[in-house]
């Protein structure tokens, strides 16, 4: 397997730290789910390593998502404001 090392000018951010703690799960085991080695989990959730399309598609379908709904070129809003909406106490 190829390792990329993220471009600082073509981050990509995820999700998987979120998805991973969800699920109780361990970096090891993530990766022996998704047939890398730990650190690139530790490396993902860190946002020091960008996957390939095949590995994007491997945690798509072990997370059973959309990939837009664990990867994105932008950051993502938290969870709780996407579906709450804002969290900040309204004035009145």
């Amino acid at each position: 397997m190829t390792t990329s090392k993220v471009n600082s000018t073509t981050s990509l951010y995820n999700r998987i730290g979120v998805l991973r703690a969800e699920r109780n799960l361990s970096r090891q085991e993530l990766a022996d789910a998704l047939g890398v080695n730990y650190q690139t989990i530790g490396y993902m959730e860190r946002g020091d390593y960008n996957p390939s399309l095949e590995l994007a598609f491997r945690a798509s379908e072990f997370f059973g998502l959309p990939i837009e709904a664990i990867f994105s070129r932008h950051p993502f809003r938290p969870l709780s404001e996407q579906l709450y909406g804002s969290n900040k106490p309204s004035a009145g």
